[in-house]
């Protein structure tokens, strides 16, 4: 029987769409191949190892097979980079394997390259780098690795790296191996949360000191062998709490340095006693960046002889003084709190962050903000006034506050369990459970109330929160929220604000250059995503292009909602069958809330009264079929399966 014939428009259709998909294959893999031969030019290389680069051949075959020397591939993309042993020398071209969007791996170990790390947080979803054994020298700037939120595996080992441990790895939720052996990093081990660390090595150190965190207190006393300045478990050595470093040894100095930048010529005695190299270098008030590296408060500070630095916090002390804002919590001297032990939190472009425990008193943190300089000092006393007189379940209460012009200290209370950020993404130890679908309701409605309290009480205010993120939201002993950094653009620099504070990364900032009584739901839609798909928001964001906050949201929106439950939800919340319709719902709020024009976004009144009616276990009602349309869930643009890629 003779085959019927296909009319040739539909012939035509057919073609084109086989060479348009040949055309897709064929630019990914040379995309991968220009990307990869650029990254060649910049190197040096003394024999044949990368001769069969730039063959006629692909990197990547169909079937995974590398054609090229050192690719690694996956379903037919470049996924890693393993050049080791080869002698290479030159440059690390970082920008032309940001052109490889699939590179998750890049080892470059036992090779001969110097110079300064590279910047190596262009490919932010990087899982692993291995650079052990060559010759890099010099600081690591502390921010380093941030928003490489992906990062699992950091080998730096048997170089000359010197300076500070970078704080940004202290940030990295995923990270499981950190190999920093046999180098010449100095100062104090940053403050490490992690908790599941499968390989952590900093050996042979030996200008570390202090005491080793908590959470490395479980390694093996190996990781911190060939370092006389360390104490405290896993080693044999106990800490001697006299030598502990103080407020004022850390705050103090931090001070004086910033004072320092700000009069550049007055400030040359103090920079040479420190070497530190700052994350986030401040521009003085005369314009011009600082000559010498500026001194990052944060993680790695060392501190001044104890002496020196009692005297200078009593000489503080002397002619300042804490100023509280609430009459229900116990107060202290300023004195007491430049004596107390001193534990580095954090420390990053919009503050640091320092757990003070003073004897026989509170366990407090101490935050210190950069970016508060251009308020006058009677605007800066009435708006702390006006924080510390919110009093809310669900909000962190402000407790004090240390004026200074270039200097700000806000003093609350200590939270034993941290972040959100920590609880949702941060390595459980053994046996610790993840937030099940109940803890995150029971957060995100305190989230709300917490929310609606401060709409109600700073009505003034465009945006009362500004700076909603999971980072800001602790949690106490019974996983209720409190709310941190609220209502701090009044006195923020305008000019900093814009870098630094969410909702200036909101869709109406983005795209109108203003903020509105809304943008605090576009924060919180996000949040709530977040919470619910256990992705991190940074994961979703590419540097640079305003409004790709909205990514998560437009991730969500591409997937059907009858795909929601085995696609989106994080699975690590447990069984939840009997809550996927109080789930579907609130997914629905979220996205409601992540409404790009601002016009047609839910106002808070409205999200927290339809939180507020959501449910543990689902009802009667049909949920999949009142939620199943496609149409009104489909984003018009959706995130590349990149985002996806795991392996």
């Amino acid at each position: 029987m003779a085959c019927p014939s296909l009319p040739s428009a539909t012939i035509t259709s057919v073609i084109l769409i086989v060479i348009s998909l040949e055309l897709i294959v064929c630019w990914g893999a040379h995309t991968d191949a220009e990307a990869l031969l650029k990254f060649k030019s910049s190197l040096e290389i003394s024999n044949d190892a990368l001769v069969d680069w730039g063959s006629e051949s692909s990197p990547c075959s169909e079937n995974n097979k590398a054609n090229w020397v050192g690719i690694i591939c996956h379903k037919g993309h470049v996924w890693g980079l393993k050049l080791e042993n080869m002698g290479l020398k030159g440059s690390i071209d970082m920008e032309s394997l940001e052109g490889i969007p699939f590179l998750r791996i890049i080892s470059l170990k036992n090779n001969n390259f110097e110079g300064s790390l590279p910047d190596v947080k262009r490919v932010g979803a990087l899982k692993s780098l291995f650079l052990s054994g060559n010759q890099f020298s010099g600081s690591i700037p502390g921010d380093s690795f941030s928003n490489m939120m992906s990062l699992k595996k950091v080998h730096l080992a048997h170089n000359q790296f010197e300076g500070p441990i970078p704080w940004s790895l202290v940030e990295l939720p995923r990270l499981l191996e950190l190999r920093l052996e046999g180098n010449k990093f100095s100062a104090r081990i940053p403050n490490f949360q992690q908790k599941a660390f499968k390989s952590f090595n900093i050996s042979h150190n030996d200008q570390l000191h202090g005491p080793i965190p908590h959470a490395l207190s479980h390694m093996d006393p190996s990781s911190f062998s060939g370092i006389e300045g360390l104490c405290g478990p896993p080693l044999n050595k106990p800490c001697n709490t006299a030598n502990m470093p103080s407020v004022a040894s850390i705050i103090m100095v931090s001070i004086a340095l910033t004072q320092a930048l700000l009069a550049i010529g007055a400030g040359i005695v103090i920079l040479s006693r420190r070497n530190q190299s700052s994350s986030c270098e401040e521009v003085p008030a005369n314009g011009k960046s600082p000559g010498a590296r500026a001194l990052d408060p944060g993680v790695g500070a060392k501190s001044p002889d104890r002496a020196s630095s009692h005297g200078s916090g009593r000489r503080v002390a002397e002619g300042a003084k804490l100023s509280f804002v609430r009459e229900d919590l116990e107060k202290f001297d300023l004195s007491d709190l430049l004596k107390a032990s001193a534990e580095i939190l954090g420390s990053g472009c919009f503050g640091s962050s320092y757990k003070a425990a003073m004897t026989g008193g509170p366990v407090v943190v101490v935050k210190r903000f950069k970016q508060m300089n251009n308020v006058d000092k009677d605007e800066f006393q009435e708006h702390m006034k006006r924080i510390g007189r919110l009093k809310h379940p669900n909000l962190l209460p402000l407790v004090a506050y240390f004026y200074k012009k270039e200097e700000k200290l806000l003093i609350t209370n200590f939270v034993e369990k941290g972040s959100l950020v920590i609880q949702l993404h941060g390595q459980k130890a053994e046996g610790q459970p993840a937030l099940d679908w109940s803890a995150r309701l029971k957060i995100i409605k305190g989230i709300a109330k917490g929310l609606r309290y401060l709409y109600s009480e700073l009505p003034s205010l465009i945006t009362p929160h500004g700076h909603l993120k999971s980072s800001n939201v602790l949690l106490n002993a019974n996983y209720e929220p409190l709310l941190s950094d609220y209502g701090l653009i009044p006195v923020i620099n305008q000019e900093h604000a814009q870098d630094l504070m969410v909702a200036y990364r909101s869709p109406e900032y983005n795209q109108q250059g203003r903020i509105t009584k809304k943008t605090d739901v576009w924060s919180f839609g996000l949040l709530i995503l977040e919470i619910l798909t256990g992705k991190l928001v940074a994961n979703f964001l590419h540097q640079g292009k305003g409004g790709d906050e909205e990514d998560l949201a437009s991730w969500v929106k591409s997937i059907p909602a009858t795909e929601w439950n085995s696609q989106v939800f994080d699975k690590n919340m447990g069984p939840t069958k009997s809550s996927e319709g109080e789930m579907m719902k609130l997914l629905r709020i979220a996205l409601a809330c992540c409404e790009s024009d601002f016009e047609k976004r839910l106002d808070l009144r409205e999200v927290v009264e339809k939180i507020e009616e959501l449910k543990e276990k689902d009802g009667d009602e049909d949920f999949y079929s009142s939620y199943a349309s496609e149409s009104d869930v489909r984003s018009s643009r959706g995130l590349s399966d990149e985002l996806n890629f795991t392996m």
